[in-house]
């Protein structure tokens, strides 16, 4: 009896060695995910810079806020005559400001000094270390983007 075709213990090897390999392709491709996820945090942040930039050239001043929760509620948009506002009016800076690109994820949040609106922080986390930022919460101001929480304005 001369039979040819692959026996059971060669099967179950081979199935045990894709099994292996779609275990690292998955765990490989969630590390991918958070570091797009990332990625698209530090752009937003520099969007959103830029847009502050502008409205603060023309207001001579940074828009009022305290613990705003940028990209919805209050501040879903950036205009001159609302600063941060669910609704746009006048000259917009930017017309939908970006919410954290996690469903459920820590949000964006924006503060000013309250007496001349001439400093800002907008607190935003990683999922993991980028470039010179840690993971977990780091700080957007005028002078750049930095590690740690944001400081007490």
């Amino acid at each position: 009896m001369n039979k040819k075709g692959f026996t059971l213990i060669e099967l179950l090897v081979v199935i045990a060695i894709i099994g292996l390999l779609s275990t690292l392709a998955v765990v490989a491709l969630s590390s991918a995910r958070e570091k797009a996820r990332d990625s698209k945090r530090l752009s937003d942040l520099k969007q959103i810079q830029t847009a502050l930039e502008l409205y603060a050239s023309d207001s001579n001043g940074y828009p009022a806020g305290s613990d705003l929760t940028l990209g919805t509620g209050a501040g879903a948009s950036l205009s001159k005559t609302a600063g941060f506002a669910a609704s746009v009016s006048g000259t917009t800076y930017m017309g939908k400001v970006p919410a954290n690109p996690t469903p459920g994820g820590a949000a964006y949040t924006y503060k000013t000094d309250a007496v001349a609106g001439t400093i800002y922080t907008i607190g935003f986390t990683l999922e993991e270390a980028t470039g010179s930022l840690a993971t977990g919460a780091n700080c957007a101001q005028p002078s750049g983007i930095t590690s740690g929480a944001c400081p007490v304005i």
